[in-house]
């Protein structure tokens, strides 16, 4: 997920006992994720996409101890001042920063001195919070919802990094599988028509991204009741999809040929069939399970293969309302996360966790929007160039993050997070 900055909300509102209880759950989980890594675990940095576990584990205290403690509590002393170079993500305003590609690079400070950073910026925020929750609470409640968007990022940079280790090793042990869930055959189902309101509303927290409230009009059309599984990507693969022309849009052509992409992510074929790498290491595919670690480009390519097409953003938005996004597999306490087959039900099911799920929708900004002034108004508005949105949380998205009206973006080509597809058709 690239990690956007939203506008200051002032609808935002928690009671202070309230936001610190939140508070101290959010930061907890992000420590428990990195409990088992050791420091060079925690150091490494696979490629320029991804970021070392330590990075993020300091970068979302530098989010904290800049924004809210630094501007809002008097007399505030830095932890140390040569951190921000070091964490500072994209923040122009907060000016010159050490280079993302290099990241990797940086042995110290060690993982425990990182530890150390948390505890002494949390020590502060629970001091002042009572007051911080009045002056600066929807800047508190922002950042917390970035330290989420950070668990994520922490959790497939790892599984990247990992899977480039020759052992195969498990960041935790395989869990107690469910029974798998029976296959579900993939229907169809009529979408919204007509006019619609795409948005988030007034009320509560939402990226700005997501915001301001707008109409749209939408032909008919129908989605599937389900993501496609590992099992019908196969049969893609199976009919020559990755060697068909006619099937990708011609950019995608260039990268499945130049990067020799025959596969989604994380698979290989072992000595009893196709494997996927995990979180618990290499494990055998599972052939209901939704497909995962797949470009938008590879997902545009199946759609076509399928005599279907990608749903617009639109499109899922108003298929969700309604829909928990709470529901799913979603992110819960540390593990070895993944995405599972899910049982099937009356009407569209898994909209939220699992995968992220490409739409055919270019990302970029809502009529009416407007990027908030300053330093944290910064990483929304520039990012709306070249990339696509992704709809419903995946099996890493925090329970609680996700909502109907969230959008997600990357570049076509990229591939490392949990993304999926659902397919759609014209009525």
């Amino acid at each position: 997920m690239t990690a956007t900055t939203p506008m200051i909300d002032a609808r935002v509102n928690l009671a202070p006992d309230a936001l610190a209880r939140r508070y101290a759950q959010v930061r907890a989980l992000s420590l428990a994720l990195a409990e088992p890594l050791s420091d060079a675990d925690a150091t490494g940095q696979s490629m320029p996409d991804a970021s070392p576990a330590k990075w993020h584990l300091a970068h979302m205290s530098w989010f904290f101890e800049t924004f809210v403690l630094r501007d809002h509590l008097p007399g505030y002393a830095l932890f140390d001042e040569r951190w921000p170079y070091l964490f500072n993500s994209y923040y122009e305003a907060e000016g010159a920063r050490h280079a993302r590609p290099m990241r990797g690079l940086l042995t110290r400070p060690s993982l425990d001195e990182v530890r150390h950073y948390r505890t002494a910026v949390d020590a502060a925020m629970a001091q002042a919070m009572p007051m911080l929750a009045e002056s600066c609470g929807a800047l508190i409640e922002l950042g917390l919802h970035h330290e989420q968007q950070h668990q994520e990022l922490l959790l497939t940079d790892l599984k990247h990094l990992f899977s480039r280790n020759p052992l195969g090793i498990a960041a935790w042990s395989p869990a107690d599988s469910p029974d798998p869930s029976a296959f579900v055959p993939l229907s169809w189902h009529e979408g919204a028509g007509d006019l619609v309101e795409i948005g988030a509303g007034p009320a509560g927290f939402a990226f700005d991204n997501e915001r301001p409230v707008h109409r749209h009009v939408l032909a008919p059309h129908a989605l599937a009741n389900r993501t496609i599984t590992n099992d019908e990507w196969l049969s893609f693969i199976e009919d020559g999809g990755y060697a068909t022309a006619t099937l990708w849009l011609s950019d995608g052509w260039t990268w499945v040929a130049g990067e020799q992409v025959a596969h989604p992510l994380y698979w290989r074929r072992g000595e009893g069939g196709w494997e996927q790498f995990t979180l618990a290491g290499w494990q055998p595919l599972d052939p209901n399970a939704p497909v995962s670690h797949i470009s938008f480009y590879e997902a545009d390519a199946f759609a076509a293969w399928a005599g279907a097409r990608l749903p617009t953003e639109q499109e899922w938005e108003a298929a969700a309302r309604g829909h928990d996004p709470a529901g799913g597999v979603q992110l819960d306490a540390p593990g070895p996360v993944a995405p599972r087959a899910e049982a099937g039900g009356h009407g569209l099911t898994g909209l939220f966790g699992n995968v992220w799920e490409w739409t055919g929708s270019a990302y970029r900004p809502y009529p009416g929007f407007r990027p908030a002034p300053g330093a944290v108004g910064e990483y929304n508005g520039k990012f709306m160039s070249g990339q696509f949105v992704l709809k419903g949380g995946s099996c890493a998205t925090p329970r609680g993050h996700a909502r109907a009206s969230y959008r997600n973006f990357f570049h076509p080509h990229q591939r490392w997070q949990f993304t999926g597809l659902r397919l759609a058709k014209d009525l």
